[in-house]
């Protein structure tokens, strides 16, 4: 079949692309790169043309909350309304888990109003909601160095490795839509503030982190349960140490 996936020459998008081209399926990559502006609508239609299933995996490249916003909602219209005019019969879409509950946070409000025209637009689609990637451990201890220790939640995360993310994507590209949310996650479950403290531990970096049921993550409060599935999930087997060997991290700060 053809497929179509949105943010094809990113992290996880040029994984799902390869994985979808080496089950022998014709697989157009969208990005600026390639010619395709999800924003202005530019190449669109044309890259739609006799596609069945599109993979929307784009991402806002600003967390400012005007402009994450408005990235979804323009992204989110253009491409669905591109996807009905050429008849898609499956659109699936990578959200995160709980997004639902962090209505407090610009970033996922967002990703909720993206999630909401998915299921208004009258296509059929799977949202699959993931846990976050291990690949973000850098990106949450950023977001909470403020010069002094790192305070961060102590709700639970389920991390998954990026390469877990791309298989889940491709496999549920290639099955009937679900018209509702499936989850992944990874096969580990610790408080926030302790996986990234042996997250710092492993490589090399000094800072502390103080655990603090109250802190807040990307500008939401979390409850215990908040980032993790609520049910049952399909659950990868890498865990933190694996993917810590996989990644060369821990390995780099050696040397």
């Amino acid at each position: 079949m053809k497929l179509l996936v949105i943010g094809g020459t990113g992290r996880i998008g040029s994984k799902v692309v390869e994985r979808l081209r080496a089950a022998g399926h014709e697989t157009v990559v969208a990005a600026p790169s390639t010619g395709i502006d999800v924003l202005t609508g530019e190449g669109l239609d044309a890259a739609m043309t006799g596609t069945e299933v599109v993979v929307d995996l784009a991402n806002s490249p600003s967390f400012e909350d005007a402009a994450v916003l408005s990235f979804f909602e323009t992204a989110g219209r253009n491409i669905l309304g591109a996807a009905a005019r050429a008849g898609v019969r499956h659109h699936v879409a990578l959200s995160v888990v709980g997004t639902g509950k962090l209505a407090a946070s610009g970033y996922f409000r967002g990703k909720i109003a993206q999630e909401r025209l998915i299921r208004e637009a009258g296509i059929a689609y799977t949202i699959i909601h993931s846990t976050q990637f291990f690949e973000f451990l850098p990106g949450i201890v950023q977001s909470a160095d403020d010069g002094g220790p790192l305070r961060l939640p102590t709700a639970l995360v389920q991390p998954i490795a990026a390469e877990e993310v791309a298989d889940a994507v491709a496999r549920v590209a290639l099955m009937p839509p679900a018209n509702g949310v499936v989850e992944i996650a990874g096969p580990e479950r610790a408080p926030m503030a302790a996986l990234v403290q042996r997250f710092l531990a492993a490589t090399g970096d000094a800072r502390e982190v103080v655990g603090d049921a109250l802190a807040s993550y990307f500008g939401a409060r979390l409850q215990d349960d908040t980032l993790v599935p609520a049910g049952s999930a399909w659950t990868g087997k890498v865990g933190f140490e694996q993917w810590l060997r996989q990644s060369g991290l821990a390995q780099d700060r050696a040397a």
